[in-house]
C-alpha cells in the first residue's frame, strides 16, 4: 500500500534497515516514512554493467538465474546518496541511489508514514 509521502530530499538518508522475514527489507527514512521491499525485487532492479547494458540500456540479467531465495548478506553506504548490497547469488556490484531506492518502493514496494 503506497500513499502520498514526501520523497526523500537532499539531506534525507535510510536511518536504519532491518529485515522483516525472511523475504523483505524495510528502510526507515530520515524524515520519517518507512519503506518495505521484497528482497529478490531490489536484486532484480540492479542497473550495474553486469546487468543492463551500458549503451542500449538492455537487461543482461535474466530473472530466471536469481534464486527465489536470494538475500543481503551485507549492505553498505556509498557516500551520502546509496548503499550498495552484496548479494546471496554472488552479485554486488550494483549501487542503489536513495532516489533509486524511493522509486523503487513506488513500484514494487510499499511506502508507510
Amino acid at each position: 500500500m503506497s500513499t502520498e509521502v514526501a520523497a526523500p530530499g537532499p539531506a534525507d538518508r535510510p536511518s536504519r534497515l532491518e529485515q522483516d522475514g525472511p523475504d523483505h527489507l524495510v528502510i526507515h527514512w530520515s524524515h520519517g516514512p518507512r519503506t518495505r521491499y521484497p528482497v529478490r525485487a531490489i536484486r532484480l532492479a540492479c542497473k550495474c554493467a553486469q546487468c543492463v547494458d551500458e549503451w542500449s540500456n538492455d537487461p543482461l540479467l535474466d530473472p530466471a538465474s536469481v534464486p527465489q531465495d536470494v538475500r543481503p548478506l551485507r549492505i553498505e553506504p556509498v557516500g551520502n546518496y546509496g548503499l550498495q548490497f552484496e548479494w546471496s547469488d554472488g552479485h554486488g556490484t550494483g549501487i542503489f541511489t536513495f532516489d533509486t531506492l524511493w522509486e523503487l518502493a513506488r513500484s514494487v514496494g510499499e511506502i508507510h508514514a
